[in-house]
């Protein structure tokens, strides 16, 4: 009975990885088209040409950076529970986690895989756990005060930027937010944010949003335990935590620089660093929350439209492809060969 519940979980998970993949690769595609349709492919052929070589790779390195960061975090706070992973496996945790990201909705894919491998390779999963939360939770607190920063001291030209994306810049910051405030509530109040979620689940069970579950309020339960977790840890290890938040900034605006290195790579003048950069952070964190696997599609047009004023003339499209397809694409690829790699890894290891 129990091997055959086995399969037919088994089952159940390679079609919806099935149908996750089906779905990205359609996303793709149709992103793919809008982008390139219409476009003048000798004109865009003859601008990337311009592009400097040294910008290009310098480009590829800070992409590679932005995800390597993350395991270079994981692993100064797993270090301090006494984990077992080494750099290079946190790192390789980073790029496991990215790619089963940017493939499933919501980037719901990636934490999940991360833990599966970090228990493999013998690290608890209540330590696992309590470090991947303290990483996400970080992660979009940056996020959320460089929105804000963005929108107090620079709303005039943001505004003029972004035009009618303006709107899904403030849906985006306003979801991060509340997320942000959520993780923190969970953590300062479990009791209360158990009851309010348990709340919120047989509602939507009772107006049939939602299948009746026997597990989700497990899950509830496990999710609020977890960052009951996360929250001693913060307390116990603030000096760490500052220098985690202090990390993420790096990262965070690393992959804001990588759009001003393919600026200067086209040996354009006339806007500054920080413009570049806070217009990549806005479309960042306007998509960042939508339900679509690596927010393609929309940040692509969301880009043409913002950058129309930065990348100027004949280079607009050719920024387009080279940016998006570095910071996301290029490390989706690598993201890829690392999971492969992981693969045979975990098979060799499993036979001695």
């Amino acid at each position: 009975m129990e091997v055959s519940q086995n399969r037919t979980k088994g089952i159940t998970i390679s079609r919806k990885r099935v149908l996750e993949g089906a779905f990205f690769l359609a996303v793709m595609a149709l992103s793919f088209y809008t982008i390139f349709h219409g476009q003048d492919m000798g004109q865009i052929k003859h601008a990337l040409l311009r592009l400097s070589p040294l910008s290009l790779c310098a480009a590829m390195a800070v992409a590679l950076f932005f995800v390597s960061a993350e395991g270079i975090m994981i692993f100064y706070l797993l270090r301090s529970l006494n984990g077992h992973s080494s750099l290079g496996r946190c790192i390789c945790y980073s790029f496991i986690g990215f790619f089963y990201s940017g493939i499933t909705p919501s980037a719901t894919g990636g934490q999940p895989m991360q833990l599966y491998y970090m228990s493999k390779d013998g690290n608890r999963l209540s330590e696992s756990s309590v470090v991947l939360m303290t990483v996400a939770l970080i992660y979009k607190l940056v996020l959320v005060l460089i929105g804000i920063g963005t929108l107090v001291f620079c709303y005039r030209p943001l505004r003029g930027y972004l035009e009618e994306y303006f709107p899904l810049f403030l849906l985006g910051l306003a979801l991060n937010t509340i997320l942000v405030l959520m993780l923190l509530a969970v953590m300062l109040a479990p009791e209360t944010m158990k009851r309010l979620l348990s709340g919120i689940e047989k509602l939507l069970v009772r107006v049939r949003i939602l299948k009746r579950s026997g597990t989700r309020q497990v899950k509830i339960q496990q999710f609020i335990d977890g960052y009951q977790g996360a929250v001693r840890f913060l307390l116990q290890h603030k000096g760490k935590v500052l220098m985690v938040c202090v990390f993420t900034f790096v990262q965070r605006a690393s992959v804001f620089v990588l759009t001003w290195i393919i600026y200067l790579g086209f040996s354009l003048e006339g806007k500054d660093a920080l413009t570049v950069m806070l217009l990549q952070a806005s479309v960042y964190i306007a998509v960042d929350m939508l339900p679509v696997p690596g927010a393609q599609g929309i940040t692509e047009v969301m880009y043409r439209s913002v950058f129309a004023g930065i990348f100027t003339g004949e280079y607009l499209m050719p920024s387009l492809y080279v940016t998006r397809g570095i910071n996301f694409y290029f490390v989706l690829v690598v993201s890829l060969a690392v999971v492969a790699a992981n693969q045979l890894y975990m098979r060799r290891r499993s036979r001695l």
